[in-house]
C-alpha cells in the first residue's frame, strides 16, 4: 500500500475511536519511516505513542500517536491486500491508544521518562548530563533502553585489559565491531556509524565505568563522547 493511501485509511480508523480514548491525543500522524527492532532481525516497531505536556499529575497528559509506514511495509506480504494492513493499523493504533492511557495512570514513569528526555537534549547538544539517565527511558530488551528516537546499548568493558578487537554489539539480528577509541575510558558514549538498518535517531553503545569504594573521595569522571565507524561481522 502507498503512503498517501495508508495515511488516509489511518486516518479513517482514527475516525472510529470513541472520543473518550482519544482525550489528551492531540495527533495520529503517519511516518514514512521504517523503525528496525535493535535486537531481532526482520522485526520493527509498527507504532510509537510519544508523551508530550502534562502538569504533574498524569490525567491532563497529551500524547502524539505515530504509525510507520515504512515497517507496515517492511514486513507485509508480497500480495497483501487492504483488509490486512487495516488489520494491522487498527490494531498498531489501539495498542498505542493503550500506551496513552497507562502514561496517565503512572505520574513516576512521566516523570523518569520527562527527566531522560532532558538528559537526552543536553547530551546532543553536547552539555553534561547524567550518564545512566537512559535507564530511565523505554527498555526494549536487556540492556537497551530507547529515548526519544535515540537507543542506548549498554556494554561493559574492562579498561585495564587490551582493546584488541574492541566490542562486540548486535543490531537488528547482525553484529558488529566497535573500536575503542585510543585512551578512552568508561563511561563512554559511542555514537554508532555504518550499521546496515539505522533507525530515526541514534545508535549509542555506552560503556558505564564499574562503581568503587574510591567513588566516595576521588572526583567523578566526565562522560567521553565518540562517534565510531563499525565493521560487520556477519557480513
Amino acid at each position: 500500500m502507498k503512503f498517501a493511501d495508508f495515511r488516509t485509511m489511518v486516518d479513517h480508523l482514527a475516525g472510529d475511536v470513541p472520543p473518550e480514548f482519544r482525550d489528551g491525543i492531540v495527533a495520529i500522524e503517519v511516518s514514512p519511516k521504517a523503525v528496525p527492532d535493535p535486537v531481532r532481525g526482520g522485526v520493527y516497531t509498527l507504532g510509537e505513542c510519544i508523551p508530550l505536556e502534562w502538569s504533574g499529575n498524569g490525567a491532563d497528559l497529551q500524547s502524539r500517536i505515530v504509525l510507520y509506514h515504512g515497517s507496515f511495509a517492511a514486513l507485509a506480504r508480497p500480495r497483501a491486500g487492504e483488509s490486512e494492513w487495516r488489520h494491522e493499523a487498527w490494531d498498531t493504533l489501539a495498542h498505542e491508544l493503550r500506551h496513552h492511557l497507562e502514561w496517565r495512570a503512572n505520574v513516576g514513569a512521566l516523570e523518569a521518562y520527562d527527566w531522560a528526555t532532558e538528559q537526552n537534549f543536553a547530551r546532543g547538544e553536547g552539555q553534561p548530563f547524567d550518564p545512566v539517565f537512559y535507564r530511565s527511558g523505554e527498555q526494549l530488551a536487556a540492556g537497551v533502553y530507547k529515548v526519544d528516537d535515540d537507543v542506548f546499548i549498554e556494554k561493559n568493558w574492562d579498561g585495564r585489559r587490551g582493546r584488541g578487537d574492541g566490542l562486540e554489539v548486535t543490531w537488528h539480528g547482525g553484529r558488529y565491531r566497535v573500536p575503542m577509541p585510543p585512551g578512552a575510558q568508561p563511561p563512554l558514549f559511542l555514537t554508532l556509524e555504518g550499521l546496515l538498518a539505522p533507525p530515526a535517531g541514534d545508535v549509542v553503545v555506552v560503556v558505564p565505568r564499574r562503581p568503587a569504594l574510591w567513588d566516595l573521595w576521588r572526583r567523578r569522571r566526565g562522560v567521553a563522547r565518540h562517534v565510531v565507524a563499525v565493521e560487520p561481522i556477519d557480513a
